[in-house]
């Protein structure tokens, strides 16, 4: 608000306010009073003479008085509450209580006491049941006349639960909100007839058309806490078929631990269609382990490293510095972190992780405590053809961070599944790096680990993102085999998996997240192709050279061992001389570079490093 805006609007909020306080006062001054008469007059069986009831009265209102002042003292020093909320009840009790005790206090020392002892106990509750009930019915009848928002859509909530709760509260006391709920749906028996906020519950998934036609809305918004696909598919088609608007709110996971606000209500994203069971919710990440620490994040541009950047951020590092050789990506990033991107900030690095003095230079400079190593090449048939970029860029590149950072406490390699049983160079490569990575845990005093991701939904270049590229320009969506299987995992859950890895990893390993069962390809298509309106084709083209039919979590040579986590496994990893790879020629001949690769990645047997606390 600029300061002509506030001008104007203070006087008229001073003049509500003390018109509030001063209507709050007359009340509760009538409540001491009428407490402590009522309390008296039972106490002599309701034969009180005027002299009692004149000593009573008197000190009722020496009480009302002494509690004005310590409220309106209170409202000093601490602030004051909204009328009728938590706060309020509280403040409300404390200082009845504080004011019983004194007039108790004041009374007992008498000889002959002007009114019995037992009034300003009884009478100060009689006070405090009135107040709070005048406050109760303030609180009701505001509620009751918020002001409307304009051009409000009238929705139905689906679910019943904490977060659908909070979601309503809001909507109805919100006049910006643009939703007016009307009505709530849930499935559950116990449900049925279950009111909220004034708000019945209409039904369930069945009676969702009837339920719209009946109340005149025009969307509805699906709760996704603890929801399965399915189900949301039904309800969606459900919303669909009765002619409204079909609209989410995300799981409460996703809500960063603040309060649930109607902004948070969004249109469904296919990845919600997925069917893929989110397991990041049970997966307690320690934020303060990156609180005052410095942190580096390479390859800060992409999906997962600015997702990274994004959650390091909150965990209220001393310094976050973002390194990437994309300037437009660490543009985009910047202005997604703070809102603005000047590219002014020193945690902005314009730097390329093939250049091995560039990068000792910048690690060397600003010294950071933990790296997460993001930066790497990832598309599979674009490395097989050409192996020699994977070579300068995942290994080499890789080498050159590894060498860097041998001061820092923490280093995180991102890997993937590809590493595990690899049959293209893009899987080579990545478990070249998870065995160079080991290498230096063997020999430095950090922690060095990988961890393994799936494909990441919606990430830049994933197969989702083809498929909605290939529906929004009408040609078929082309899918490598029908059987072909992947696992996935949502960004939340790759970024929350680096975290955890920071806190629980051991040296020389890599961490591997129960991803649940792997996706069929062939599904997410017709899905996606069934979302699309029309008509949408579906092509098979065949595997591609290096790709496989299903991917695998471990290698043929590696123990699922799940010591810390139940959804994380600790793989051990096999340690690899720097000296080798550096005899790979990047501009050798492409199919004896793959050879080469590949003999690097044969199974070799090792043991699991030693648990936290004894190394």
């Amino acid at each position: 608000m600029d300061r002509e805006a506030s001008t104007t609007v203070r006087p008229h909020s001073r003049i509500t306010h003390r018109a509030a306080t001063l209507s709050l006062l007359t009340l509760d001054t009538a409540a001491w009073c009428g407490g402590f008469l009522g309390a008296a007059w039972t106490r002599f069986e309701f034969d009180l003479t005027a002299d009692a009831s004149a000593r009573t009265l008197a000190l009722a209102l020496a009480c009302a008085a002494l509690y004005a002042a310590l409220t309106l003292l209170r409202s000093r020093i601490y602030g004051r509450y909204p009328i009728g909320s938590s706060g309020d009840a509280q403040g409300l009790a404390v200082t009845v209580a504080l004011v019983a005790a004194v007039g108790l206090a004041a009374v007992l020392p008498w000889a002959q006491r002007p009114v019995p002892a037992s009034t300003p106990l009884v009478g100060g509750t009689v006070a405090l049941v009135a107040m709070a009930t005048a406050r109760g019915l303030w609180r009701a009848y505001a509620d009751r006349h918020q002001p409307a928002a304009q051009h409000a859509e009238r929705c139905l909530v689906y679910g019943v639960d904490a977060a659908s709760e909070r979601l309503v509260r809001t909507l109805l006391h919100d006049p910006g909100s643009g939703y007016r709920p009307v009505g709530l749906l849930d499935d559950a028996p116990d449900s049925r007839g279950l009111r909220l906020e004034r708000l019945r519950v209409l039904g369930g998934r069945e009676q969702v058309g009837d339920a719209v036609r009946a109340t005149g809305a025009t969307t509805v918004i699906f709760s996704m806490s603890s929801s399965d696909p399915q189900l949301l598919r039904d309800v969606r088609t459900r919303t669909l078929e009765a002619g409204a608007a079909f609209k989410v709110l995300p799981p409460v996971r996703e809500l960063l631990d603040r309060p649930v606000a109607a902004t948070d209500v969004r249109d469904l994203q296919l990845t919600d269609l997925l069917g893929r069971a989110h397991r990041v919710a049970e997966l307690s990440v320690e934020r303060g382990g990156l609180a005052g620490r410095r942190v580096l994040v390479t390859g800060a541009g992409g999906s997962i490293g600015s997702e990274l950047c994004r959650q390091i951020a909150r965990c209220e590092p001393d310094e976050l510095m973002m390194l990437d050789r994309d300037e437009s990506a660490l543009h985009a990033l910047q202005m997604s972190l703070h809102g603005r991107a000047l590219l002014d900030g020193p945690e902005l690095i314009l730097a390329d992780i093939r250049d091995a003095e560039g990068i000792a230079r910048v690690i060397a400079d600003r010294q950071p405590d933990v790296v997460f190593h993001a930066a790497a090449l990832k598309h599979l048939t674009l490395l097989q053809r050409h192996p020699g970029e994977a070579i300068k860029t995942n290994i080499l590149g890789t080498l050159n961070v590894l060498e860097a950072c041998r001061d820092v406490a923490e280093f995180v390699n991102i890997s993937t599944d590809k590493a595990a049983n690899p049959t293209s160079v893009l899987g080579y490569s990545k478990r070249i790096t998870e065995r160079l990575t080991a290498y230096h845990a063997q020999r430095l005093d950090g922690r060095y680990l990988s961890v393994r991701f799936g494909n990441v939904l919606s990430s830049r270049g994933s197969v989702l993102t083809a498929f909605q590229a290939q529906i929004r320009a009408g040609v078929p969506i082309t899918v490598t085999h029908p059987d072909v299987t992947r696992y996935f995992m949502t960004v939340q859950e790759a970024v929350h998996l680096v975290l955890q890895a920071a806190t629980i990893g051991r040296g020389g390993e890599a961490l591997v997240l129960d991803m649940g069962e792997p996706v069929r390809i062939a599904d997410v298509a017709r899905r996606l192709a069934a979302e699309a309106g029309r008509p949408v084709e579906i092509v098979f083209t065949g595997l591609r050279p290096g790709e496989k039919l299903h991917e695998h979590l471990f290698g043929a040579d590696e123990v699922d061992s799940r010591p810390l986590h139940p959804l994380i496994s600790h793989v051990a990893v096999p340690a690899l001389d720097p000296d080798e790879v550096r005899g790979l020629d990047p501009y050798a001949d492409p199919e004896e570079l793959v050879k080469r690769m590949a003999a690097f990645c044969e199974p070799a047997g090792v043991s699991l490093p030693a648990l936290p606390g004894q190394r």
